[in-house]
């Protein structure tokens, strides 16, 4: 499958660590996270992942986060009272990898290296989502990362792909034929996906 021409990318932080499976981006925006179930894009060529879980913590282990608005009128106030929160805490989130772009061609499995440490990462445009989602193999490599993805996360990236597609409804109907043989074993695992499609 050939890739579309390049398009407008926004760019949400950058790779910190990576394995063969996974990677964790650091946000350059307090709280500037994709959505849980998003699909994103990082390195050149580019590794795509699927956003399976979203954190705020402190940038420094050592330093926990203390309460500071017992006497603020509402969350804002915290924030403009105390403007080196955005400076002590980070938000990260953890991404699996479904596919990579190379020579070309979008590939649904696992690329040959992780993306490297400090690789920009971007969401991906609904326009190349759409494409690399013709082919419903990401959702294997989804469905079988175990604990890595959760039932929430994989249906969440069913219902975020799907709304890049000309028909989101049929999409969401195979994707459910994917899921239904991959996971024709667990059928609690698969009722919950299910589930969280139609929601």
């Amino acid at each position: 499958m050939t890739h579309p021409p390049a398009l407008a990318k926004e760019r949400l932080g950058e790779v910190v660590s990576a394995n063969s499976t996974t990677f964790v981006a650091q946000c350059y925006e307090l709280y500037g996270s994709p959505p849980l179930g998003g699909l994103v894009q990082a390195g050149n060529p580019p590794i795509f992942g699927v956003v399976c879980e979203v954190r705020t913590e402190p940038l420094d282990p050592s330093r926990p986060v203390l309460a500071r608005g017992e006497t603020a009128a509402d969350e804002e106030e915290v924030y403009r009272d105390n403007p080196q929160i955005n400076r002590l805490l980070t938000t990260r989130f953890d991404a699996l990898v479904v596919g990579y772009r190379a020579e070309e061609m979008y590939h649904h499995r696992l690329p040959p290296f992780p993306p490297r440490v400090h690789s920009f990462v971007y969401s991906c445009p609904q326009d190349e989502a759409g494409i690399f989602a013709e082919d419903l193999g990401f959702l294997r490599i989804l469905a079988r990362g175990g604990g890595q993805a959760s039932e929430e996360a994989i249906g969440a990236a069913v219902q975020w792909v799907s709304a890049a597609c000309p028909d989101p409804f049929s999409f969401q109907v195979r994707a459910g034929r994917v899921l239904a043989a991959e996971l024709s074993g667990d059928l609690p695992r698969l009722n919950a996906i299910l589930r969280r499609i139609e929601s």
